[in-house]
């Protein structure tokens, strides 16, 4: 290295040094721990091998001793899960003074109880998220005619799996998880192009085919027996208002049996797709529709 590149290197760190110092954000809160993104993902994986056991790992483990193999994979999870959490939870409380004032005993038990609730309530909700994924497999399959088999969806839809991190997500979502979820579906956006807010609230046989580009936003309703197509966008009228705007409806409603097509979006959040309605591909909606509506795109001459 000659003197030139290094006095360069020398200057560059003292500067970023220097910007360290005069920004809090860039380093993480003295004496805590932010979750680690590497175990959650793992856990998240390994929720599905028990989710859909025999598809994506070793498939001899789940056909001889399932009950053995499921015990084995949820009690890793759970503790991981529960370490992932306290973490997060204290990592985001504000004034560490403070909340130990405001409790009674030690801050980081608190955290690490309300984190073994969370994964109690979690994993009793386990069994009836599989059966939704199930439905939402089902869904695929009856509504897509290339489709050869439902193994093949479980194996292979980028839909699906975006749909299986979303209502994984979406429980520690409502149970208040500050960074868990939002990992979560980050994770399954950038594996699948399909970003789904983890508060949205999403019911039973739903399906994404194709998938990507599509965006479902924090606050979204969508009801049963939805269907959407690549590049759907169910968002908000406009974000200029900010954090002002958190914790408002600022995304669409849309009712049972409803398919919306490639490239429409669907915006703000008075805006309700009636049931059994039809939203044609590149439409631009920001005002209700009624049911059984049929909804297309004409151009203007």
């Amino acid at each position: 290295m000659n003197q030139k590149t290094k006095h360069t290197i020398e200057n560059v760190v003292e500067k970023i040094a220097d910007n360290y110092e005069g920004e809090p954000l860039f380093s993480t809160k003295q004496g805590k721990n932010m979750p680690e993104r590497k175990v959650i993902i793992d856990a998240l994986l390994e929720l599905r091998l028990v989710m859909f056991p025999g598809y994506f790992g070793e498939q001899d483990a789940t056909r001889g001793l399932p009950k053995y193999f499921v015990g084995d994979r949820l009690l890793w999870i759970y503790n991981m899960l529960c370490e992932q959490i306290a973490c997060a939870f204290a990592y985001n409380e504000e004034e560490e003074v403070l909340r130990a004032e405001s409790l009674e005993g030690n801050p980081d038990e608190k955290n690490k109880d309300r984190a073994e609730q969370i994964c109690r309530e979690f994993f009793e909700q386990l069994p009836h998220i599989q059966k939704l994924l199930l439905k939402d497999v089902q869904a695929g399959f009856d509504g897509d005619p290339a489709a050869q088999s439902k193994e093949e969806i479980i194996f292979s839809y980028p839909g699906v799996f975006a749909i299986f991190v979303y209502r994984i997500a979406h429980e520690f979502y409502i149970r208040s998880v500050p960074y868990i979820p939002r990992i979560m579906t980050e994770y399954a956006h950038a594996k699948t192009g399909i970003d789904i807010h983890s508060g949205a609230d999403i019911g039973e046989c739903f399906f994404i085919d194709h998938g990507t580009g599509i965006v479902i936003g924090e606050t979204t309703i969508i009801g049963n027996n939805v269907k959407l197509y690549q590049g759907v966008t169910l968002g908000g009228l406009s974000t200029r208002g900010g954090q002002k705007l958190s914790g408002t409806k600022r995304h669409p409603t849309i009712e049972d049996n409803v398919t919306i097509y490639s490239n429409a979006s669907i915006l703000g959040g008075d805006t309700v797709i009636g049931k059994n309605s039809v939203i044609g591909g590149n439409t631009f909606i920001t005002e209700s529709v009624p049911e059984n509506s049929r909804v297309s795109f004409q151009k203007l001459v």
